[in-house]
């Protein structure tokens, strides 16, 4: 704009300058908009942080008062909480290897192998459209899925379990291959967390970032940093509400590696000897998710981050006489997830039922990056954004050949095909699963729709198992006083308290 040259009056002096002043608050105002959009536009760094064998009933925040947790209390309280969140199930004793193929996958275990040759993975795809993505921690899928995956990685664990103060990691070179083995210098959970503070402290490189850090706690052998272990062994948890001590009929895995780390019946000293273990873990666990919060806080990446905190699965500890997750049960089935960052609402949660491979769209959607074929899970942003309610109206829970369940509102049914056994649970009236009212006359009619449910469930993921053998095998089997032999992950000190110790 240009202004006449001959001499003005003041009015119109006034008038020429509040014209410039518009004009220049005018450009200040679009610049900052085409800021925004541009931050807008922005894809988010991702920081996700995976526990293994964790209990959705072990943070404080939601509800345990027997367990300390201050850092994930915290994100609790920043972020968005899945209280409905569920591992589906899984074709392996071992069940963080389909749990994590699953996740990785945004596929059921029926349609992804536990290699993951067969599927993209979520770090792949995003990757692939410009991310900078970094591994750590534990990895039970393979070498070839996570060299895929993963632009960089350090100490990482290619494997399922390992004594905690010893455990084999190896570091990812860029032409993909991977260093010689070599014992982490530090605690599990302490030597991710330092690779994970070291990633967030590298100068931003101008890319989106995904890191990935996942630990092997607070799975067995439960033998946490020795004053982690005293701190709930003055004050043992008490047992679980739903502890009995024996299973009372026999599921097809009473006697696996994990259920064999306590005799029969189980001892109730013991029962609670073994939590206050592992709460020793998951709340030094917490500790190390304390030193990567704060090390985001303090990294360039911290005002435009998503940080995801999950587990693979739950546990048993003595609820329903089991130690291990190989079970449909809410104890070992349900398992933590928390979502929070930017444009996420804090301190809220939602029942609504959500499985982990719902992350691989939830997370594809946050960073603007399209789907790829092939996926079974659901974006979960229209759940914290007030959208939708629900993704879905019911959970299917299959194990094995063993094992069928599936919760609709407050009812679960559970079917064990071997024995030809069902059990039926109002979860309302009783979230501990310790009445069984199959038997209830009055219930017949809700269990034949549970199992319409549950075989358009199967149709619908191509699980062709029987819900009842044509010859089943006897249903009871007392364990009382089997021989048991440990595993050789357990130090020297777990043997003798609970392989050669008398029993209390």
């Amino acid at each position: 704009m240009s202004w006449p040259a001959f001499p003005a009056h003041a009015s119109t002096r006034r008038i020429r300058h509040a014209s410039r002043c518009i004009i220049r608050f005018v450009f200040v105002v679009l610049l900052g908009v085409a800021g925004l959009r541009a931050r807008a536009a922005t894809p988010p760094d991702i920081l996700f942080l995976f526990a293994d064998d964790q209990r959705a009933d072990t943070i404080g925040a939601w509800g345990n008062a027997h367990i300390r947790t201050p850092n994930l209390d915290r994100l609790v309280a920043e972020g968005f909480s899945f209280r409905g969140n569920y591992c589906f199930g899984g074709n392996n004793g071992a069940v963080c290897i389909p749990s994590r193929a699953m996740l990785m996958s945004g596929r059921t275990w029926f349609h992804v192998d536990p290699a993951i040759s067969d599927a993209p993975t979520f770090p792949e795809v995003l990757r692939s459209r410009g991310y900078t993505t970094f591994g750590a921690g534990k990895w039970h899928n393979g070498q070839k899925s996570f060299a895929r995956s993963f632009s960089a990685g350090r100490s990482v664990h290619l494997g399922g379990m390992a004594d905690h103060t010893k455990v084999p990691v190896q570091d990812l070179r860029p032409d993909g291959t991977f260093t010689p083995a070599r014992a982490a210098a530090r605690f599990s959970s302490e030597e991710f967390a330092d690779a994970a503070i070291e990633f967030l402290r590298r100068s931003p490189d101008g890319k989106p970032s995904l890191a990935y850090i996942a630990f092997t706690a607070p799975h067995d052998p439960r033998n946490p940093p020795e004053d982690w272990r005293a701190r709930y062994h003055a004050d043992l948890p008490p047992l679980p509400k739903n502890y009995l001590p024996q299973h009372p009929f026999d599921n097809g895995q009473l006697v696996i590696r994990d259920e064999e780390l306590l005799p029969w019946p189980r001892p109730p000293a013991m029962v609670r000897e073994q939590l206050a273990e592992y709460y020793g873990l998951v709340s030094h666990l917490d500790a190390q998710i304390g030193r990567i919060l704060a090390a985001l806080k303090a990294s360039p990446r911290g005002t435009n981050t998503i940080v995801i905190y999950a587990a693979d699965h739950g546990l048993a500890l003595g609820s329903h006489g089991l130690l291990g997750k190989q079970n449909v049960y809410e104890h070992s089935m349900r398992c933590p997830l928390i979502i929070a960052g930017p444009g996420i609402p804090a301190g809220r949660s939602t029942e609504a039922f959500t499985y982990l491979f719902d992350l691989f769209p939830t997370i594809c959607g946050l960073a603007g990056v399209p789907l790829p074929a092939g996926l079974e899970g659901s974006d979960l942003r229209p759940i914290w954004s007030g959208e939708q309610e629900r993704v879905r109206d019911s959970v299917f829970l299959p194990y094995l050949g063993l094992m069928r369940s599936v919760r609709e509102g407050r009812w679960k049914l559970i079917c064990y095909p071997e024995v030809a056994h069902r059990q039926l649970f109002d979860l309302q009236d009783d979230p501990d699963e310790l009445v069984d009212v199959s038997g209830d006359p009055g219930n017949a009619g809700r269990i034949a729709h549970l199992l319409d449910v549950m075989k358009g469930w199967q149709a619908r993921v191509g699980d062709t198992q029987p819900l009842a053998a044509d010859h089943p095998k006897p249903l009871r089997r007392d364990l009382t006083g089997r021989a048991r032999l440990p595993d050789s992950w357990q130090p020297a000190w777990i043997v003798e308290k609970y392989f050669r110790a008398p029993r209390p």
